[in-house]
């Protein structure tokens, strides 16, 4: 086999790989990769068809992508939703999600969690975040859950940072999950701090 053909085959391969991802951005990019290599490949045995097709999806794949990562942060692609945490929509999201949740949060257990929030993108729901009030106006957060093809993203941070969520309930700090106490990159790029034992974040005040 020519060096051609392992780069064509190659480049074959990332795109099937890249439509069994889970996580919307890694197949993106994974995609856009495969694309552009069999670009190359096909316009070297001069397969033009071929190039104009995986032309078209690098351009779509780089408009995913842009669209995806410009909006990461915005706070106007994103809700946060308080519901009951018997509410029938939040069981089936983490009953659906069960074996993935325990897996990440070993031990966890839904019970009548006071504060309960489903963070949506569209009609997707991307995250959910449970707490209850740990006193001296401190809420403590029971799960911090982002489903898996958000990955990617942090949508909890429209929760603690760009959401009036906690502090409409007169809360002051926010403690991170038990789980994520030792060492979270994700919760440091909050705000999170270390308090004692704890890891908390200090919430805007009016």
């Amino acid at each position: 086999m020519d060096v051609w053909s392992i780069i064509g085959w190659g480049g074959s391969a990332l795109v099937v790989v890249s439509l069994l991802q889970t996580r919307i951005l890694r197949l993106r990019l994974l995609n856009l990769i495969g694309c552009i290599i069999l670009v190359g490949f096909n316009l070297v045995i001069g397969v033009w068809p071929m190039v104009g097709m995986n032309a078209v999806l690098a351009v779509i794949n780089v408009v995913h992508l842009w669209r995806l990562l410009r909006h990461r942060h915005d706070d106007a692609e994103y809700a946060v939703l308080r519901v009951n945490s018997d509410d029938a929509y939040l069981t089936h999201v983490l009953a659906a999600h069960s074996r993935d949740i325990s897996r990440f949060n070993p031990g966890f257990v839904l019970g009548r969690t006071p504060y309960a929030f489903l963070v949506q993108r569209g009609e997707s729901t991307v995250g959910v975040v449970l707490a209850h009030d740990a006193g001296s106006g401190r809420a403590q957060i029971d799960l911090d859950y982002v489903l898996p093809a958000y990955r990617d993203f942090t949508p909890g941070e429209f929760v603690y940072r760009r959401s009036d969520v906690f502090t409409d309930q007169g809360f002051t700090q926010v403690l991170a999950p038990p789980r994520m106490r030792d060492s979270s990159p994700y919760l440091n790029r909050l705000g999170f701090h270390r308090d004692g034992n704890a890891l908390v974040l200090d919430l805007p005040k009016d």
